[in-house]
């Protein structure tokens, strides 16, 4: 599949600006195009000024600023879109024949393979694919605000749209580092779907006189765990926006109750924000009326979407915890309040939405009312396989928690290999992550409840179950690839190192922190990166705790390739092609010339490792030099104990075949996580804090 690499985005307001600049950021080519050149200017004026506020908080550089600038070309009239560009994005206006009009003008000045795609967040997909002159080749985006900065996009294929442009779409998505929902073309899609009548609602019951604005704010916030409420959000993206979403949806689903409130049409009549500045206390009585409403709006609309086949329960939760920064998505919520009580809310929503008679295009589906009438839980799924030509890609799709590994994941993984593994028709196994990280370690909370309930050994039985997976992948007769091409932490990295062969990008950061956290990395981090890499590198690894970007991890031999983002696909049929590896333990790094190599080799070696453990700074070497003083200063920080084992777990790799050695790493977990430290460094990073260990 031929990788997206040019982009245009017609349109240079906000949004347009947004994705313009993401995609120049992510390394592609764009064409900003609008109609006429003050508007391309205005664009290229709000991208200059949200660069120019990165610079000034460390984001970027002023080099990369300029690189990011110079990858975006401003280009005046809809005809002069490059002909050869590769994928266009409409963001003009939410006005269907304004939109249309513009495909038709795309239609003549594009080439043949182009695909056009229109973001929008409300009108009907199939019907702007069938206004275009290559509806196979069409498909709906929905980007949240701000672009560059929001993680959820929503992709939107027609009936019409082909596999392959869905693909490329999904890619193109990806390497912006979106969490990417494809969902189907109902009005609303996913988030608005429940988002925009949770809003109207929150109108509706300052209407009729149950709270101000202020406390009605402050019960969603306790209630959805956010921190702004829907008056808050609407001030802030603007009510005309509320007011326009709330009608559409009212008119497409033929839901009365959804028509926006009288008093949000006056607000937008008069041009006013809400008053939002009121004292926001409210009694319990309050909180009771009000979150029950909105719950049940949430509860009940969730549940149709998923009827409706739009998407799964998983990227509903998923929409609400990505794109809205909700604490626990909608169906997480329901397990929460119980699905029983969620039931009676959404129920209490539906009389609301009733005639006189009764009736109303509002509907409970039948799947909710069988879970309460159960009374049982909603089981969320996080891990997903899908196989093509022989190649089975199981993905790790917790986004929203960086796919970090819980028991349910290491269940759900263990399982989908396990499957793969005794599949004749499947010759290659990917581990994919979705979103920016490949997996960034383990649930560390998990940690922290069992260490405080004295039930130490539920943390060794889940790191036992996480050694039998992978050890699974370590020992399975398929070709193993792990794409880490974004953030890899503890667990998940010690995941990647099981596999084969492991493919980064300059997305790819490596770390083990284990030991600056009361612990050591407990999945075979204390074995594979020594019998990978040499005993020096793995202790400037682990002991150290550096973090790794793509060379370093690289010339290490931590991974295994490295390309463009453009390559993945390349360079894993590459690893197709040559098969499980001769020699996958070399013991040595890919680069012996590289200045981190030859730095950790000679610093981190058995001459020196007695005064690191002891805290100082072996003879022939300047403190006060700035890469010798960064490693003492991590090495001082981490936990004794935790220090000490990890040093002789690294060591016997030298003496113990791979399995004797994660045999004995696991011997060792009981022993320290039951130190204070353990207790101490795992808390201290949920709190935000240092941890201050004492030795005990």
């Amino acid at each position: 599949m031929q990788p997206i690499q040019r982009v245009a985005i017609v349109g240079a307001g906000n949004m347009g600006s947004g994705i313009a600049q993401k995609s120049a950021q992510e390394e592609f080519d764009v064409q900003m195009v609008d109609r006429e050149q003050q508007w391309v200017d205005r664009g290229q004026g709000i991208i200059a000024n949200f660069l120019t506020e990165a610079v000034e908080r460390r984001i970027f550089s002023e080099q990369q600023v300029d690189a990011i600038k110079g990858r975006i070309t401003g280009v005046v009239g809809v005809e002069n879109t490059a002909e050869n560009t590769d994928l266009v994005i409409e963001a003009v206006f939410e006005d269907f024949d304004i939109k249309t009009a513009v495909f038709k003008t795309l239609d003549e000045a594009c080439g043949a393979d182009t695909i056009l795609a229109s973001n929008t967040s409300s009108l009907s997909v199939n019907a702007l694919a069938e206004a275009t002159g290559r509806p196979d080749r069409f498909v709906g985006l929905h980007f949240f605000y701000h672009p560059a900065k929001n993680r959820l996009v929503e992709v939107i294929p027609a009936q019409s749209t082909s596999q392959q442009t869905i693909d490329r779409v999904v890619q193109y998505c990806k390497m912006l580092g979106k969490v990417v929902i494809v969902c189907g073309d109902r009005p609303g899609f996913v988030v608005n779907r429940f988002f925009v009548p949770w809003l109207n609602e929150a109108c509706l019951l300052l209407e009729e006189g149950h709270g101000t604005a202020a406390q009605i704010d402050a019960v969603a916030c306790k209630a959805f765990r956010i921190g702004l409420g829907p008056f808050g959000l609407m001030n802030l993206t603007g009510p005309p926006i509320a007011l326009h979403s709330t009608d559409y949806l009212a008119e497409q689903l033929e839901t009365p109750r959804y028509n926006g409130a009288a008093n949000l049409r006056d607000l937008v009549s008069d041009n006013r924000m809400w008053d939002i500045e009121e004292d926001n206390t409210y009694s319990e009585e309050q909180y009771e009326v009000i979150s029950r409403r909105l719950y049940g709006v949430v509860f009940g609309v969730a549940a149709q979407i998923v009827d409706e086949g739009v998407c799964s329960i998983e990227d509903v939760d998923r929409g609400a915890k990505v794109g809205l920064r909700w604490a626990r998505g909608p169906f997480e919520l329901m397990n929460r309040v119980g699905v029983k009580a969620s039931f009676e809310m959404a129920k209490e929503y539906l009389a609301l939405c009733q005639d006189e008679q009764g009736e109303s295009n509002w509907k409970i589906p039948q799947f909710f009312t069988d879970q309460a009438s159960n009374d049982s839980q909603w089981d969320f799924s996080y891990v997903d396989t899908s196989i093509q030509d022989g190649i089975a890609t199981i993905t790790i799709n917790r986004p929203e928690a960086m796919n970090a590994l819980n028991e349910t994941v290491i269940e759900q993984l263990g399982h989908a290999i396990t499957a793969v593994n005794s599949n004749d028709g499947v010759h290659t196994l990917v581990l994919d992550g979705a979103g920016k990280a490949f997996v960034a370690g383990a649930d560390v909370k998990f940690f922290v409840d069992k260490i405080r309930s004295d039930s130490i050994d539920d943390i060794v039985e889940f790191t036992s179950n996480g050694h039998k997976v992978l050890n699974s992948i370590e020992n399975s007769p398929k070709t193993t690839i792990a794409l880490t091409t974004g953030l890899a932490l503890g667990g998940g990295l010690e995941l990647a190192l099981c596999c084969d062969y492991r493919i980064g990008t300059r997305r790819t950061q490596f770390r083990f922190p284990e030991t600056s956290i009361g612990i050591y990395p407990g999945l075979g981090g204390s074995q594979r990166p020594a019998r990978i890499s040499g005993i020096p590198l793995a202790r400037w690894a682990v002991l150290g705790g550096n973090f790794m970007n793509a060379q370093m991890a690289y010339d290490i031999g931590l991974l295994t390739h490295l390309v463009d983002l453009a390559e993945v696909g390349q360079a894993t049929n590459s690893c197709i092609k040559a098969g499980k590896p001769a020699q996958k333990y070399p013991g040595k790094p890919t680069n012996p010339d590289s200045s981190v190599v030859k730095f950790a080799s000679d610093f981190y070696s058995d001459a020196n490792l007695t005064t690191l453990l002891s805290g100082g700074c072996p003879e022939g070497y300047d403190a006060e030099d700035k890469s010798i003083s960064r490693q003492l200063k991590n090495l001082k920080y981490t936990a004794p104990i935790a220090l000490s084992m990890a040093s002789e777990l690294i060591d016997i790799t030298a003496s113990t075949t791979l399995e004797q050695g994660l045999d004995s790493e696991l011997a060792k977990l009981t022993d320290i996580f039951s130190t204070r430290d353990a207790l101490e460094g795992l808390s201290a990073l949920i709190e935000g804090r240092r941890a201050t260990y004492n030795n005990s």
